[in-house]
Parts: C-alpha cells; structure tokens; sequence
C-alpha cells in the first residue's frame, strides 16, 4: 500500500466502523441465548451513539454551509 493511499483506506475504515460493530453486536444478539447475550449491549448503544453524533454533525455543516453559501449570495459582487 502507499503512502497516498494509507490515509485513505484509514478514513474508510473508520467510516464502516460504527455499522461493523452494530453488526457484530446484532449477530452475537441473535446467536447467543440467555446471559452470553448481555456484553453485546454496551458495544450496540456505543455503535448507535457513534452513528447518531456523525449524523447530527453532519447535519450541522451542511446548514452551516448552506447558510454561509445564502449570505454570500445576498452580498453584491
């Protein structure tokens, strides 16, 4: 691998984390029975909390954006 890609695959790894460990947490929920299913928990709500803060800040900079962009419009060349 290169030096140029390394950053790259990196940042697409760490993009897929959050879903891989939701899913992992789901399969060992839908594998295991009675307490064996319980150290599946924290690693969903953390998978769910991870996905939800990207979204939201993602969110935010777009309106962020979008907003920055309207202004500069609204201002003459």
């Amino acid at each position: 691998m290169s030096v140029r890609r390394a950053p790259r695959f990196l940042a697409a790894l760490l993009a897929l984390s959050a879903p891989l460990l939701i899913l992992l947490a789901l399969l060992v929920l839908l594998t295991r029975q009675g307490a064996d299913r319980l150290p599946a928990i924290p690693a969903l709500v953390i998978g769910c909390g991870l996905l939800g803060t990207s979204m939201l800040r993602r969110r935010r900079r777009r309106a962020e954006l979008l907003r920055a962009l309207r202004q500069g419009e609204a201002s003459p060349p």
